[in-house]
């Protein structure tokens, strides 16, 4: 499991070179011209202070924990989370570690096209900017630990001049010193570490010191309960991104509001 970012960062960028050779990106680009939709602004799901706001992720397995739900539909699971208070959508598009696949984002934006969307992939190479942009997708993940400074500027230079929201990724002091250099739409503070996979909430908490607080915050990993976002809130942090919990109970929809109801009865 030492350095996963890496091989899977590794493995993406072969997995698009193949694509490329079956849709070239002018070809790609092509496709989105073709079609024009409202691109909904991901900065949106957070602009009530005084609501627990949760990206609830679809992910049917991942490196860490291997099959998580296998057999749910991406469609039933999304309309669960939309009914059930879900401020965003993460969809793993990843298929060689998460079993994902952009079809999940075209079936869930033709089913729900109010929805907002994060695509959630490994994004190494300008090319899937355009498959998010044709898929569906509203936003898109920039880790900082992947892609470096340099890396991470041009994707998210590029994703804003296609109209696509960013969320960009770290996990260290000197990952988020970068990120709020460049200054994306939202800040995601991952509490697994996805070089080693160790997770802990004292991430999200020593690093929330360093974050202004105009700057949208995202917490992401490790959250399994009420508890947990409200401490985390007490931090500053606006959202929070939320999967293998919801996803492992089967019930992802019922377990986003149980995670949530208890907010409505303090």
């Amino acid at each position: 499991m030492k350095d996963i970012l890496g091989t899977i960062g590794k493995a993406t960028q072969l997995r698009i070179d193949q694509l490329k050779g079956e849709l070239s990106l002018s070809d790609l680009k092509k496709q989105c011209a073709e079609h024009t939709r409202e691109i909904h602004d991901l900065r949106q799901s957070f602009a009530d202070p005084n609501r627990v706001s949760v990206i609830a992720e679809f992910k049917r397995a991942s490196p860490s924990k291997g099959d998580i739900a296998p057999d749910l539909n991406h469609i039933d699971v999304a309309g669960d989370y939309l009914k059930n208070g879900a401020a965003a959508l993460s969809i793993l598009t990843e298929p060689n570690y998460f079993r994902g696949d952009l079809q999940f984002i075209r079936d869930i934006r033709s089913k729900y096209p109010e929805s907002r969307i994060l695509m959630k992939d490994f994004f190494v190479d300008s090319y899937q900017l355009y498959q998010a942009l044709n898929a569906g997708a509203d936003a898109i993940l920039i880790i900082v630990g992947l892609l470096g400074r340099e890396g991470s500027s041009a994707m998210l230079e590029e994703a804003k001049s296609l109209g696509l929201s960013t969320l960009m990724e770290v996990h260290d002091e000197k990952e988020l010193d970068i990120a709020l250099d460049l200054k994306p739409d939202l800040l995601g503070v991952n509490n697994r570490d996805l070089r080693d996979l160790s997770i802990s909430l004292d991430t999200s908490r020593s690093l929330s010191k360093k974050i202004p607080a105009e700057q949208i915050s995202i917490s992401e990993s490790g959250i399994a309960s009420f508890e947990d976002i409200k401490d985390l809130q007490s931090y500053g942090y606006n959202g929070f991104l939320v999967g293998t919990s919801l996803m492992k109970t089967g019930e992802p929809g019922q377990a986003l509001d149980r995670l949530m109801r208890k907010d409505h009865e303090d």
